[in-house]
């Protein structure tokens, strides 16, 4: 069973976060809007904006992360 050192979290409101991206991870997330925009057919957006949402892919599909979840009753 995993402890995590966080607790629930109070409210949903959005947070601002400030993070330093290393410039490899920059140029790898604005060639991965390019090509989502190819892909889509959409104009490439900020780069910066799939980070949200890789997060969120990521962490729904760590089986690991799940598993921990459901043994120790989280949401």
């Amino acid at each position: 069973m995993a402890k995590l050192k966080l607790s629930a979290i109070a409210d949903d409101k959005p947070v601002k976060v400030s993070v330093e991206l290393p410039a490899a991870l920059h140029r790898d997330l604005t060639a991965y809007a390019e090509v989502l925009s190819r892909e889509t057919g959409q104009a490439a957006g900020d780069p910066l904006r799939l980070i949200v949402p890789m997060l969120q892919r990521f962490i729904a599909t760590d089986r690991g992360f799940a598993r921990s979840r459901k043994t120790s009753g989280g949401t």
